[in-house]
């Protein structure tokens, strides 16, 4: 028996120093990857940027992967500062994000200062947004919180034009993959700008198709997730949803609303089928009952973003064109529209949980130089 606890011992005693030495090594290969990524942002100490946030003391908000911190730069600049919490995913995510966000820049995507990699600290620095996430504006059920039409119509320009470039203009293709209102930021003129790139994926401009584990936020999963290969057309659905939230003032499941009108694409199809879309316009918002018609034609470039054959569904430079006028918008369009089953089944279990699965990272040399 003696000699059995000495051994018990032996191996608790070994088993800190293993995990010690393996996070080590995770942390050298980390900081191998960030050395090798092209226009890399600031790198700030966890000093610098207690002293910046005060301690961390003004919380911004909070999300799936950590809190979100204001704080002041020494020239003045105001900043928000995202403390990632946790290991595994977390690391993965903010690899991703620094490396994707890190080296491009487009007035529709929110600029990446800098970061933190020091020890186990994980932190990300942003420009600071006055007007927080486009949830905080829309979900709020007061008309004297209400966007009026023309800043509406303005958001859903700006994030079609972030995801036009991200899609189109970056030397390779970005996925974003997770699109919803709570990563659409808005600055203090109610400019939007796209965020939170931590699920991102690059591809090359030669890849039509690509495989990954589903990943994203329930509600705004495009159905062929349940078929693995994926394009870029998984943004331009997300987006979709996100019109229609924007224009009805409510989320894709809101289980205030009665049984038959909780799910809001059951709602526009049903709508849609008795043409009384008018009907769905956000009831909050005197101005969005001013704007009625023009509100009801953005709906259906909704519905062709929404379409569940993804090859018919728009490119994202092709919406813009038809948000500036330049073209009309498809109008024999499907109204039957589909999501995966098991995207309905975590909404409804855990309407604000995101369902993360997995992160890819990019290779250093496949990411785009800045313009």
């Amino acid at each position: 028996m003696k000699c059995f606890r000495s051994q018990t011992t032996k191996v608790h005693s070994i088993r800190p120093l293993f995990l010690s030495r393996r996070r080590k090594g995770l942390e050298e290969d980390e900081e191998e990857f960030l050395d090798q990524v092209p226009g890399m942002p600031t790198r700030f100490s966890h000093e610098e940027l207690t002293v910046m946030t005060e301690n961390f003391s003004k919380k911004l908000g909070e999300g799936g992967f950590g809190s979100v911190f204001e704080g002041i730069m020494s020239d003045g600049t105001a900043i928000a500062v995202k403390h990632l919490q946790g290991f595994g995913n977390v690391k993965k995510s903010f690899l991703a994000e620094v490396a994707t966000i890190g080296s491009i820049q487009h007035v529709n995507l929110v600029r990446l200062v800098g970061f933190c990699a020091e020890k186990s600290q994980r932190l990300l620095v942003y420009e600071y947004m006055a007007n927080v996430s486009l949830d905080r504006w829309i979900f709020h059920g007061k008309q004297e919180q209400s966007l009026t039409w023309d800043v509406r119509k303005k958001i859903i320009s700006d994030v079609a034009k972030g995801l036009a470039y991200l899609h189109e203009d970056c030397n390779n293709k970005i996925i974003h993959l997770d699109i919803k209102p709570q990563n659409i930021l808005l600055d203090h003129n109610f400019n939007a700008k796209v965020s939170d790139f931590g699920l991102s994926k690059l591809v090359g401009k030669d890849e039509s198709k690509i495989f990954t584990t589903m990943r994203g936020t329930p509600g705004y999963l495009a159905p062929e997730w349940l078929h693995e290969a994926i394009t870029e057309k998984v943004d331009v659905y997300s987006f979709g949803v996100v019109i229609l939230e924007i224009i009805c003032g409510r989320k894709n499941l809101d289980r205030h609303q009665d049984e038959d009108d909780m799910h809001l694409l059951s709602l526009f199809k049903r709508k849609a089928e008795e043409k009384q879309l008018w009907e769905m316009v956000d009831k909050n918002s005197i101005d969005m009952q001013l704007h009625r018609e023009e509100a009801v034609e953005m709906m259906k470039i909704a519905a062709w973003c929404l379409q569940s054959d993804y090859t018919k569904r728009p490119s994202m430079s092709l919406v813009v064109k038809v948000l500036q006028g330049l073209v009309d918008a498809e109008t024999d369009l499907d109204y039957s529209f589909q999501y995966p089953p098991i995207t309905r089944r975590i909404a409804e279990a855990k309407q604000e949980r995101e369902a993360v699965v997995g992160i890819s990272l990019p290779f250093p040399s496949e990411l785009s130089g800045p313009r």
